[in-house]
Parts: structure tokens; C-alpha cells; sequence
């Protein structure tokens, strides 16, 4: 079976994509959510984040800051470092275990930072997901409701489009005006075939 990475920048449309994908049968493992049921769940995980961030990393209520985690991920570089190589490691575990009780021809992890984190080792083909800069701030002030200041600091905290469709096997385009599912089944039969 084939483990296909889906990465793109922020607000690029990596979501819509893998909803697509799932529509196909393929299931869709999304970083993003596994690795914070890991922040909550997994008690070495949660020490070693406070360790590290301190103690209201974690809300009283238990749920991670996700407001201070934000803060610290996309100001300081070398943080961001330390809080993916304790995360990382375990959603990456746990992507191969669920990986492995798939019975599809491929399978997908939907995750934003696959180069940034070097994995791309890990995966028999990548897809980035493309879209204007423009669309892209847009699309994250709408849906985050944050300012166009914080969104630029979390499309800085990754790899240029360019760089990732350089490295990648695949580009899905889900700019205004694109037609996306065309070009979802045209990549689904090359990986297929």
C-alpha cells in the first residue's frame, strides 16, 4: 500500500482536498487532529510540553493553550523545533499503525509541515496543495478570524509554494476559478495505476 503525503501552505485547501480524496474511498489521516488528541491524551507528551513551555501550556479545564502554542510556534523558531520533534515522532507512530489496517490501494496523511519537518522520507509520493497568497490570507482571517499580521506570520513559519511543489510528485491548484476535483481524479489514477 502507498503512503501519500498531502501538504500545502496555510489556508491552502489542504482539507477540501483530502474530503475529496475520502469521497474516493481513500482514507485521509489528518496530522493536525491526531496530534492534538496526543497533546491531551498521551501523559509523556503532556510532560515533556510542560517541561518545556511551562505549566499554562495546559488550561486548567486540561485542553492545551492553544492560543499560547500559536504564539509560540510562529515567533520563535527554535521552540517550534522542540514541540515537533516531541509531537511529531508520535503522530507519525500512530499514522503507520492505522496505515497498516487500511485495505485501500493508498492511503493519505494530510499534513502542513512535511518538508519543514523533513518527512517527506516517509511517504512513496507527495501532493501539494497550491493557492494564491491573496486567497490565502483571506481565506485564514475568515476562517480564524486573527489579523492579517498573524497570518502572515504562520505562511512565514513555512516553505514557500514554490519549494514544496518543487519537491513534490504532485500539485493540486484550488485557486478561485480552478477546477479541483478534475484535477483530484486525474492524480488518483496515476497513483492507482
Amino acid at each position: 500500500m502507498l503512503k501519500i503525503g498531502l501538504t500545502g501552505g496555510i489556508g491552502a485547501g489542504k482539507s477540501y482536498v483530502g474530503r475529496i480524496f475520502s469521497k474516493l474511498g481513500i482514507p485521509v489521516f489528518i496530522a493536525d487532529i491526531e496530534a492534538r488528541k496526543i497533546q491531551l491524551t498521551d501523559s509523556d507528551i503532556i510532560e515533556k510540553l510542560i517541561n518545556l513551555l511551562g505549566n499554562d501550556i495546559y488550561l486548567p479545564n486540561g485542553d492545551i493553550n492553544r492560543k499560547k502554542l500559536a504564539n509560540i510556534i510562529f515567533n520563535d523558531k527554535i521552540a517550534r523545533q522542540q514541540v515537533n520533534e516531541i509531537v511529531h515522532p508520535a503522530v507519525r507512530n500512530k499514522f503507520n499503525c492505522w496505515a497498516n489496517k487500511q485495505t485501500s490501494p493508498y492511503v493519505i496523511q494530510e499534513a502542513a509541515i512535511i518538508f519543514e519537518n523533513q518527512q517527506e522520507k516517509n511517504f512513496d509520493r507527495i501532493i501539494t496543495v497550491s493557492a494564491p497568497i491573496d486567497e490565502r490570507i483571506e481565506r485564514i482571517i475568515n476562517r480564524d478570524a486573527i489579523r492579517r499580521e498573524e497570518v502572515m506570520q504562520r505562511i512565514e513559519s513555512q516553505l514557500p509554494d514554490k519549494l514544496k511543489i518543487e519537491k513534490s510528485d504532485f500539485v493540486i491548484y484550488t485557486g478561485t476559478g480552478q477546477l479541483i476535483v478534475p484535477q483530484i481524479i486525474e492524480i488518483h489514477k496515476k497513483i492507482t495505476q
